[in-house]
């Protein structure tokens, strides 16, 4: 029926346009106009592996995994705790991180270099002294990679579990290495180049990471507590059982978050397919002017 088919494609675009505007702020949509209508070379080729992850649905529930396993460093977490209004103004981080990400996947060698100088200069002001007495800094090299890998990390446990279009083993090694770029641009030395030494370099951080207050009270507040209203949580659930499902099992109990294996591979991994379909499809609606 043509009049339910035009209601259908308005209510689609209605939750697109809400989701992304959530998610990349007010100045999102004019944002993505522009990298839409780039000519000339790109920072990655737009059918490249990073460009495939990033542009993906996967990424809401990859996302929210990776802000929980950086949380595990207590040094990142004392950095984000001290400097980070992630409280006062969630959404507001979430679009600065999302303009990041953009610049530097889909904008011109010129937007990411340009992106990641204003990174670099808002790290060079975040430091301080951790709750144990240690000094941190955002800039120091060896958090700026433990950051990179617990984010690599997630996005691509994400996107093999819900992305839609699936990588090679090849492919997936490509990713690693191309967001690695960033990574060394940002100022992190010790990134790895391939899957594999991804997982090495997990595990030789796992010694320096626990579960401290901080981190478990950013977990509660992440999975349990959302800056949502009432209405929207019903939505926001599925996505935060998959991101918990996604952490590395060491992962849950320094967070205090639980380990339901039958659960998380029936209802949860359901659930969370189900969601990121849904946003994939609200957020490939085109706007009303293409109509």
């Amino acid at each position: 029926m043509p009049g339910m088919d035009v209601a259908i494609e308005d209510v689609r675009r209605r939750v697109g346009s809400a989701i992304f505007s959530l998610v990349a702020g007010a100045d999102g949509p004019a944002g993505r106009e522009r990298l839409r209508d780039i000519e000339g070379p790109r920072n990655f080729p737009l059918r490249s592996p990073i460009v495939r992850v990033h542009a993906d649905a996967s990424m809401f529930v990859g996302g929210l995994s990776a802000l929980l396993l950086q949380s595990l460093h207590p040094l990142a977490m004392a950095g984000v705790a001290g400097h980070s209004d992630y409280r006062g103004d969630p959404w507001g981080r979430l679009a600065r991180t999302s303009h990041f990400l953009a610049a530097t996947t889909y904008g011109t060698p010129a937007d990411a270099r340009r992106a990641v100088d204003t990174v670099r200069a808002i790290h060079r002001r975040v430091r301080g002294v951790a709750t144990d007495g240690r000094r941190y800094s955002a800039s120091d090299p060896h958090l700026l990679s433990w950051v990179h890998v617990a984010e690599v990390t997630s996005f691509l446990a994400a996107h093999r579990a819900y992305g839609a279009d699936r990588l090679s083993a090849a492919e997936y090694d490509e990713y690693v290495a191309q967001s690695g770029e960033i990574a060394a641009a940002l100022g992190a030395r010790e990134v790895p180049g391939s899957v594999a030494e991804l997982r090495a370099q997990l595990d030789r951080y796992r010694p320096e990471l626990r579960g401290t207050s901080a981190a478990r009270a950013a977990a509660r507040y992440l999975v349990f507590d959302p800056p949502l209203p009432f209405p929207a949580r019903g939505a926001y659930v599925p996505v935060a059982a998959a991101a918990v499902a996604l952490l590395p099992r060491w992962a849950r109990w320094p967070l205090r978050l639980p380990w339901l294996p039958v659960t998380e591979a029936t209802v949860v991994r359901g659930a969370g397919d189900a969601v990121t379909r849904t946003i994939r499809w609200a957020l490939s609606a085109p706007p009303a002017t293409d109509r």
